[in-house]
């Protein structure tokens, strides 16, 4: 009988790309959560199989809502559970602290504990995100998984609380929990609240002439270490599969480190309007404070499972661009320039 995961938000940029490595390179079927609102275009290459229930199967829930939570995972049954679903916008959670904190918060527990009460023995990812540690000083660089949590937003403390509240369930329980601090990673289908897909999509919007040839932008000294979307569900799936250790956390992140400036000259380089674009600072892209210094130690999880980063940075920032480029082909007048 084939293993069954379940992916808490399937819809996400990660999640998408998750359940479509997973039918690549399994045999397992593959249970997403999402929201009965949630938009289906990132998972648009699986819907055929949805809809011959072959090996994918949605299933409808929200993360506030226990008794959708349980439902799922009492219909799923799942072997290995990917928790990725969240309020993932740091920027959006200043305006939306409390939603941010019960989503990704006691969210986070309704998951666990549905998985406590009706498939305890599931091996559980938990996504955290490198925001948890916040203001690092330099000299703390590269950030290892015991580096001090210093939350620089209402968001990165709903995930010191989700990162705390994975590890307890595995202690506590006796589950196989295990929980990542994922740096920054980008690519197709990256959503468009996040400095370089906004800068891509606005390249993009002005290549096709829908706005004027400016780059609005927010801090853009701030210090980011780039994975690959693709390279980061690989990294899951083995952090799953490869000696599972239950209540382990994990640090984990690409190879290059580069400013947010760095990433927007690089994404405007590739662009034939690259001569005539200007950059503009908007003080609504600006956070109250930043994580301005995000660069990970990687070595805990490279050694427990042989992973390593394959796509290059400049592979994935084309990629991100090409993205943006079409669906602003296709989608014409849809797009605000957030």
């Amino acid at each position: 009988m084939a293993k069954r995961a379940l992916i808490t938000g399937i819809t996400g940029m990660v999640g998408s790309h998750l359940a479509e490595y997973l039918v690549a390179h399994t045999d397992w079927d593959v249970y997403g959560l999402c929201r009965w609102r949630s938009p289906l275009d990132n998972i648009e290459s699986l819907i055929p199989r949805i809809n011959r229930k072959d090996r994918v199967f949605l299933l409808y829930g929200d993360l506030r809502d226990g008794l959708s939570i349980r439902d799922a995972v009492i219909q799923a049954q799942p072997d290995y559970v990917f928790h990725l679903a969240a309020q993932s916008f740091p920027r959006t959670s200043f305006d939306a602290p409390l939603d941010t904190l019960d989503t990704n918060v006691q969210g986070t527990t309704r998951v666990l504990d549905a998985l406590r009460q009706h498939r305890k023995d599931a091996i559980v990812h938990v996504c955290s995100s490198s925001e948890v540690f916040g203001r690092v000083p330099r000299d703390k660089l590269p950030i290892a998984e015991e580096c001090t949590f210093h939350p620089a937003s209402p968001y990165a403390i709903s995930k010191v609380g989700t990162d705390l509240i994975g590890r307890f369930y595995a202690e506590a329980y006796g589950m196989t929990v295990m929980v990542t601090r994922m740096f920054t990673h980008t690519g197709p289908r990256r959503g468009d609240v996040f400095a370089e897909s906004t800068f891509a999509k606005q390249i993009a919007m002005i290549e096709a002439g829908m706005i004027q040839p400016v780059v609005k932008v927010g801090n853009l000294d701030s210090l980011r270490t780039v994975a690959d979307v693709r390279d980061a569900v690989r990294a899951y799936f083995m952090l799953v599969t490869e000696r599972p250790v239950a209540g382990a956390y994990y640090n984990i992140g690409g190879t290059h480190t580069c400013t947010v400036r760095e990433i927007l000259d690089k994404l405007i380089s590739l662009s034939p309007m690259s001569s005539k674009i200007r950059i503009e600072v908007d003080p609504d892209r600006l956070r109250p404070i930043d994580a301005d210094l995000q660069v990970p130690d990687t070595r805990k999880f490279t050694a427990h499972t042989g992973w390593r980063p394959e796509i290059t940075f400049e592979q994935t920032i084309r990629d991100l661009l090409d993205y943006w480029r079409g669906r602003v082909k296709s989608g014409g007048n849809q797009f605000l320039t957030r």
